[in-house]
């Protein structure tokens, strides 16, 4: 079982955009199409995979802007946590048309062979989620290299982020993160380094 990750980095906001392929079954899920829609599809289509879905850690504009450009090649199903509707410029009318279909806390999604748990982690949207499977944590705006998300966004909640990060200190440190924005890191560095986590590095389960 092999997981490909392949990433660009789009629009004013140097958002990351991520295609996870299973390399075994060839299929593929977007995560975040953020921006430079034309860009993205042809990140689908140079990696030969066969796109399944787009999941979305959460629905700022600088993680959705991409969605219509992806659609018009492959009317795949978009995941997003019903929380960040509202988020939505037009809220529920934009939602349906993009197809959304609701994630929660708990839930699995299945690309292939791969298995992903959707993990609700909230402060720097309400529906914010990640997705954590194989080593791998695509965490959206949670949790940077050196940094954490902004919390002076409308809807955003500083306690509620502060616990998200809590829950993400007790994963494995070799936990590989792909962040929304910046560089790859693991758990263990940001627990070691990062000055948001560093306190917490006692909760990690060993």
């Amino acid at each position: 079982m092999t997981t490909r990750v392949s990433s660009i980095t789009v629009g004013p906001f140097e958002e990351n955009t991520y295609l996870v392929v299973d390399g075994d079954s060839r299929r593929a899920v977007l995560i975040d199409p953020g921006d430079e829609g034309a860009r993205i599809v042809q990140l689908v289509k140079d990696s030969g995979a066969t796109l399944e879905a787009i999941w979305l850690t959460h629905a700022h504009i600088d993680h959705v802007g991409g969605i219509a450009a992806v659609l018009r090649e492959w009317p795949v199903p978009v995941h997003m946590h019903p929380l960040d509707t509202e988020i939505f410029e037009h809220g529920t009318e934009v939602a349906a048309q993009y197809g959304v279909r609701e994630l929660a806390e708990g839930d699995v999604l299945q690309l292939g062979g791969l298995r992903f748990d959707v993990l609700h982690v909230p402060g720097h949207s309400p529906g914010h989620v990640a997705f954590h499977g194989h080593g791998a944590l695509f965490g959206g705006d949670v949790l940077f290299a050196g940094t954490v998300g902004r919390t002076d966004l409308p809807l955003c909640d500083p306690d509620e982020l502060g616990r998200s990060l809590e829950r993400l200190a007790t994963l494995p440190p070799d936990t590989q993160v792909y962040a929304g924005h910046g560089e790859r890191t693991t758990i263990g560095e940001e627990l070691r380094t990062n000055p948001f986590l560093t306190g917490m590095a006692r909760t990690v389960r060993r």
